[in-house]
C-alpha cells in the first residue's frame, strides 16, 4: 500500500512551498529501485505536500498517473529549464490518455 498523508484534494491545493530543497524544482529524479510503481532514472513531476514534507516524503506522480507519497530520500530534486519541464508534462498526460 502507498503511503499518503493527506487527503487527495488538498494535495492539490496550491500551498506555498516553504521547506528548503523543496522549493527549487517541482521535478525529481528517481534513484532507488526498491518501489515498484516507480522506475530508478526517470524523472517525476513533484506535486506540493506540506504534510508529507514535515514527515520526508515527496509526492510525486508515479507510474499509475495519480500523486502518491514516498519517501525524500528516493529522489533528487532538479531543476529543469521551462521548455522541457512542459515537455514532461504534456507528455505525461498523453501517456495517461
Amino acid at each position: 500500500m502507498k503511503p499518503t498523508a493527506s487527503a487527495r484534494k488538498s494535495s492539490r491545493s496550491n500551498a506555498s512551498w516553504t521547506r528548503g530543497s523543496q522549493s527549487r524544482g517541482r521535478f525529481a529524479l528517481c534513484i532507488t529501485s526498491s518501489e515498484p510503481d516507480i522506475e530508478p532514472r526517470k524523472v517525476y513531476e513533484v506535486i506540493p505536500d506540506e504534510a508529507g514534507a514535515r514527515s520526508n516524503y515527496l509526492r510525486v506522480i508515479d507510474e499509475s498517473g495519480e500523486g502518491y507519497l514516498y519517501p525524500e530520500a528516493y529522489f533528487v530534486l532538479i531543476k529543469l529549464p521551462q521548455d522541457a519541464a512542459q515537455l514532461i508534462k504534456t507528455v505525461g498526460r498523453r501517456n495517461l490518455l
